[in-house]
């Protein structure tokens, strides 16, 4: 039976991350952040460090933002450029009127 435990404990069990040479000001600001939101230290930390992991880096935004420009058809300047001379055109065709 308790070999049935154990492996489950393991099975369910998140990693554990230990952090070393956390200055004292840090701790306590930390501390007093999570205290402010009702969290314990280690519920806060474990939030921000998962908010943090969730959130694409600076490259993976950038391969992104690469991978839809060239899926495009046109480019947002030849958008732009078509929607304005519509725009000129329909002024023009007004002041003619």
């Amino acid at each position: 039976m308790h070999c049935a435990l154990q492996l489950r404990y393991h099975v369910y069990m998140n990693s554990l991350l230990q952090i070393r040479n956390v200055p004292e000001d840090t701790r306590r600001a930390l501390k007093a952040r999570a205290a402010s939101r009702g969290e314990s230290l280690n519920s806060y930390l474990l939030r921000l460090l998962c908010r943090e992991a969730n959130r694409p880096t600076v490259d993976e935004v950038l391969e992104r933002a690469a991978r839809r420009t060239e899926q495009a058809e046109s480019s947002a300047v030849e958008a732009l450029d078509a929607a304005r001379s519509e725009r000129e055109e329909q002024l023009h065709q007004r002041t003619e009127t």
